[in-house]
């Protein structure tokens, strides 16, 4: 059984509601030295739903855990069944204001660089190259066995190739879902039952998505390059993320522990808002294409 990822975080009382004053963003973002941390917010206008802002995916949908998908082989078929209808909106996702306007204080020498939580390659896709994927990217399979590591796009082929018939009939079931943020849809399980999957092309071995599964760990070496960007910023700036799973929150914590300015950017309350020095409650579009006339980029 599928069980829900755990959120134990509530909301602080008593915290000022969220400004819609973006004047000290620009300011920090104007001394140079900025730190993005961006989470799926970021892409909710590129058509790619959040997990638990007002229409999160959590609200309908439990995402796959590292321990069911190494353990179960349905949960393998169900993942890459589902995943390999999503693909489709995933690859048609196009960049939004947010992502070009991060590309555009990166390009004018603003940021000391950008880690992202998202796993959707927009912001690389905005023009943006040098990017820290915290949790990997669906662009990517990797050989729980050997380790090889090859696009997406070459299983996309696989996969239609073994299973010709089954997206006709498959996106006929989720032609009024949306894709999720782990970037599979809904499907019956009556849909999911003939799919074929393919194995390693170099072992033989079984494919995963190169994302980091809830439940799993996030490779030490790229949080440690992460600790360092934090470490080296003067200020860091978060978008479009709650901040409830610890992979992101404990930069936040080390920026505040070093008495680094933490800006916020989201709409809703967030686990990281006690640390915030200011705070900004508008859709990340429209405030980052804001931010970037105000500087005049």
């Amino acid at each position: 059984m599928r069980t829900r990822p755990t959120l134990t975080w509530e909301p602080v009382a008593g915290l000022p509601p969220a400004s819609t004053d973006l004047a000290p963003v620009v300011e920090a973002l104007r001394a140079g030295g900025a730190l993005v941390l961006s989470g799926a917010g970021l892409s909710t206008e590129s058509g790619i739903p959040d997990y638990r802002g007002e229409h999160g995916s959590l609200r309908r949908h439990t995402p796959m855990t590292y321990q069911e998908f190494t353990a179960d082989a349905w949960a393998r078929r169900r993942y890459w069944a589902r995943s390999q209808v999503g693909w489709r909106a995933m690859a048609r996702a196009r960049p939004n204001g947010g992502h070009r306007a991060v590309a555009a204080l990166a390009g004018a020498g603003l940021l000391t660089g950008v880690i992202t939580q998202n796993v959707d390659g927009l912001q690389q896709a905005a023009g943006l190259d040098d990017v820290v994927e915290l949790h990997g990217s669906l662009r990517r399979v990797i050989c729980l066995d050997c380790g090889d590591l090859s696009g997406r796009t070459t299983l996309d082929e696989r996969l239609r190739e073994a299973n010709p018939e089954f997206e006709t009939a498959a996106e006929r079931h989720a032609a009024a879902a949306r894709v999720n943020p782990d970037g599979d849809v809904e499907l019956p399980d009556a849909a999911v039952e003939r799919f074929r999957l393919v194995p390693c092309q170099v072992c033989g071995g079984v494919l995963k998505p190169d994302v980091v599964f809830f439940g799993e760990t996030v490779p030490p070496a790229r949080v440690a390059a992460c600790r360092g960007l934090v470490a080296e910023a003067r200020s860091v700036l978060v978008l479009g993320s709650s901040l409830t799973v610890m992979s992101g929150l404990r930069f936040v914590r080390q920026a505040a522990q070093a008495a680094t300015p933490v800006l916020i950017v989201n709409q809703g309350p967030g686990r990281g808002d006690p640390l915030a020095t200011h705070r900004v409650g508008l859709p990340l579009g429209q405030a980052l294409s804001d931010v970037v006339t105000r500087l005049g980029l």
